[in-house]
């Protein structure tokens, strides 16, 4: 991939000590991982390099430590996780550093996995403090950073630890990377992008960063009620920020001086309650009655947003239509991500999806399978959908 060194460009591996950043940040019940998708994703990466063998040295985090251990955030609950996925042993040290840490890694044989304990127990690892990377490089000879989900942090063992051993991008990172490029930053036009999820507050610069490099953005979830107030339209007892009218329009002006179409709501599906089996309908955007809630947009509305879907060559997608988590209000979601996954399969698009209620709402259509890539980062996507860059990334470029 242009301007990344992978894992293609290392050369012989045998016998090299690899430090591996990965992303084991799952959610764990009752001391086992109830999630494993974050897992399955650095597979790959940790198969090849260790059928290579090399010796396979993963640091992650987990959780937040305040810099000092804590058992409740130890690592080592999710190494039967890591084995079952990888199929192979995976030892644990009880440090990320240090004697512990050093002699785990003396042990290793060519193609051996350990993990090291979490790196946020020290408090080096969220300042970057070069002495703190100087001491986890000490067990590397090359350094992989598989976990673009932790891009956008300036951490040791994210950005620092890169100056130190030769960096490369492992199996992961590298296809988000190139996912990313064919969705934003080199798309094939026209570009759509469908912005959902409950408030404008927290999506006020990927929204002014999209207007500007897509050609239509379809805004939907709460954030459109905002949007729709701002026009004059009465959302009723709708979430809606009030207070950000004067942003909202702002938007609205420089989509239209960026000659990007704004796709609102025209019809909604409106209720008194959002509880399961609500009495619900289905109204035009003009006529929410004054003591309901819009918590879904209507079939009118989804057949523009699939319209627009029709013509793209890429969509880029964060956040629900509506109120996804309770029937009926799934319905635009679910109608929509199969729309899109219908012309992705078909080899008519190029579709790009990330953030958390985004994933659990095409898990919850059933086609997350069926898009081009689905993005298990939060933060680091929408990051990078507010074109803003990413030190863990930036660091990787030849």
């Amino acid at each position: 991939m242009a301007g990344f060194k992978t894992l293609d460009d290392i050369g012989t591996i045998a016998g090299k000590r690899v430090l591996v950043r990965v992303d084991l940040n799952v959610p764990v019940a009752d001391g086992k991982v109830s999630d494993t998708t974050r897992i399955e994703r650095i597979v790959p990466t940790l198969d090849e390099l260790s059928k290579k063998g090399a010796k396979v040295i993963l640091l992650a985090h987990f959780g937040r430590p305040k810099g000092a251990p804590s058992p409740e955030f130890s690592l080592d609950p999710i190494v039967n996780a890591v084995e079952a996925l990888v199929g192979r042993p995976v030892a644990f040290a009880a440090d990320c550093i240090g004697k512990e840490a050093a002699d785990a890694v003396a042990k290793m044989k060519n193609g051996d996995i350990l993990l090291l304990e979490n790196t946020r127990f020290h408090k080096g690892e969220e300042k970057n403090d070069p002495d703190f990377s100087k001491a986890l490089a000490a067990n590397g000879d090359l350094y992989v950073n598989d976990a673009f989900s932790a891009a956008h942090r300036a951490h040791c063992s994210t950005e620092g630890l890169a100056h130190l051993l030769p960096a490369f991008a492992g199996r992961t990172m590298q296809a988000e990377l190139e996912a990313l490029e064919k969705g934003l930053g080199n798309p094939v036009k026209p570009v759509v992008a469908i912005v959902g999820g409950a408030k404008v507050s927290t999506k006020i610069d990927l929204l002014m960063n999209l207007v500007k490099k897509v050609d239509a953005l379809v805004i939907g979830g709460g954030m459109a009620n905002t949007f729709l107030a701002a026009r004059g339209t009465d959302v009723g007892k709708s979430l809606c920020e009030h207070d950000l009218a004067g942003t909202a329009k702002q938007i609205m002006i420089e989509a239209a001086e960026a000659g990007c179409a704004l796709i609102l709501p025209v019809d909604g599906v409106v209720a008194r309650e959002f509880k399961a089996g609500a009495a619900s309908e289905t109204v035009a955007i003009a006529e929410v009655p004054a003591d309901a809630m819009i918590l879904d947009v209507g079939p009118k509305t989804v057949e523009a947003v699939n319209q627009w879907i029709d013509r793209a060559a890429t969509l880029v997608w964060n956040g629900p239509l509506g109120a996804f988590e309770i029937a009926p209000f799934d319905a635009a979601t679910v109608a929509a991500a199969k729309h899109a996954a219908a012309r992705t399969k078909a080899g008519k698009l190029v579709s790009v999806a990330g953030g958390g209620d985004t994933v659990a709402a095409l898990n919850h259509a059933g086609v997350a399978d069926d898009f081009t890539y689905v993005s298990t980062a939060g933060g680091a996507f929408l990051e990078w959908m507010e074109g803003k860059p990413l030190p863990g990334v930036d660091v990787l470029k030849a």
